[in-house]
């Protein structure tokens, strides 16, 4: 029996949804040259489009066209923690023609100046109607084949930020690079890819951890010394206001 036309229609949407998106991912984007660097078929690849991990904070916020000085310090023990947020322009550059970049908002975190993780969330009304196969399809075009089902499931959430961005969809692994493919919860839920250097971050969860302990030991002598700066600093507000009002003071 012949699908009927309605049905050939959504499979040549879907079918042309992945294609537009798989595109996206391996042209140039996002301020960014190259999404992977040329490569034999089968060959890790450690970085997402341009940015490659281990990369410094210079030269991420370099390639995004961004400040350096605007990341966020997260920790600064025991080891430095910072993250740089960056929302893409919706404009080609030097035209008024609409981006068609699915990429909505990237967040890269760094370990001692060292780029370990990348998260990505794609534009919901980019990926509106496309199915987990859809997306998996487009990103294998960067990563190859992801892991099986069973190898996947033998993998824990390893951190917050992966609890918190929903069900998986797909992994991929290699040398110096992991990649999860997420699908979130709440309403309307768009997708999220998470790139991260495995070693790092490792190190930067354990540096993570070691942080809230240090500050939560640290915390009553952390309160002490704010509550004696604001005495201070009233002291000081009020010596000023006191010699310039009594030298003009009069009964």
């Amino acid at each position: 029996m012949k699908p009927q036309m309605n049905e050939v229609t959504m499979f040549n949407t879907r079918t042309l949804a992945a294609c537009a998106f798989g595109v996206a991912l391996l042209t140039p984007g996002l301020g960014a040259q190259d999404l992977l660097p040329s490569r034999r078929v089968g060959e890790p690849v450690a970085q997402y489009r341009n940015f490659a991990l281990k990369s410094d904070l210079a030269t991420v916020s370099t390639s995004a066209g961004v400040q350096a000085s605007d990341a966020k310090m997260i920790h600064e023990r025991p080891a430095v923690l910072q993250d740089l947020d960056w929302r893409p322009s919706r404009w080609v550059t030097g035209s008024t023609v609409a981006s068609t970049d699915p990429v909505d908002q990237l967040v890269f975190s760094f370990y001692n100046d060292q780029l370990y993780r990348i998260v990505v969330d794609y534009a919901r009304e980019r990926t509106e109607g496309m199915t987990d196969a859809d997306m998996i399809e487009a990103i294998a075009a960067a990563y190859g084949a992801p892991d099986k089902p069973a190898s996947r499931a033998a993998r824990a959430v390893s951190g917050g930020i992966e609890a918190e961005s929903g069900t998986v969809v797909a992994r991929w692994g290699g040398a110096g690079h992991a990649v999860v493919l997420y699908r979130e919860s709440t309403y309307g839920a768009g997708f999220r890819l998470i790139v991260t250097e495995p070693q790092l971050d490792l190190l930067a969860q354990r540096a993570t951890a070691d942080a809230l302990r240090l500050d939560e030991r640290d915390a009553p002598r952390v309160e002490l010394e704010r509550q004696k700066k604001e005495r201070d600093d009233t002291r000081a507000t009020a010596e000023k206001a006191r010699v310039v009002n009594k030298s003009v003071f009069r009964p």
